[in-house]
């Protein structure tokens, strides 16, 4: 492939920026899948999976590990919505802003969440807890305005019942 780093020194950094990462618990996974350029998705999938999100070393090491270009690796991460290069909160609110969701107050609910988690888009919260995202589309069309937590899909927002479902959450994390 077109990697840049032969040698296994050089895929192995001496240490992550982000020192929650313990490669240990990934290698075993990208080394199964070396050198398949189809694989890709599922390597960045898993490391989202163990890390919250693909800081650019750890995109570096897959690149250089997975022998896939790094320039591959950074345009798949930034086009597909579900990687994140930036640590998110415990509960990650997506917030759809598709037309159906827009024409029917997604921009309420936008106003109702940043109202109450005192915090901007892509912000966490000092506790941890939540990261807010707008997107263009969950899916949920018959259900706008609507958003994700986590898995959970929530439709038919309005204001009350967006912060109601927010402080559910804050309550049971206790």
């Amino acid at each position: 492939m077109n990697c840049q780093c032969k040698s296994q020194s050089k895929c192995t950094p001496r240490k992550f920026a982000d020192p929650s990462i313990d490669i240990t618990l990934f290698d075993p996974f990208l080394e199964k899948y070396a050198g398949d350029d189809g694989a890709l998705i599922p390597i960045l999938q898993k490391a989202q999976d163990l890390y919250g999100y693909l800081p650019i070393d750890l995109i570096e090491y897959i690149s250089c590990k997975a022998e896939i270009p790094l320039a591959k690796v950074i345009g798949v991460v930034t086009f597909y919505t579900q990687f994140r290069m930036n640590p998110v909160g415990k509960n990650l609110i997506l917030l759809c802003q598709g037309t159906a969701c827009h024409v029917n107050g997604s921009a309420d609910i936008e106003h109702a969440i940043r109202d109450h988690l005192k915090v901007e888009e892509g912000e966490i919260t000092p506790d941890g807890l939540f990261t807010y995202n707008n997107v263009a589309c969950i899916g949920c069309c018959s259900l706008a305005p609507a958003m994700m937590i986590g898995s959970t899909t929530y439709g038919h927002l309005t204001k009350d019942k967006c912060v109601e479902i927010l402080k559910e959450i804050e309550e049971n994390a206790e």
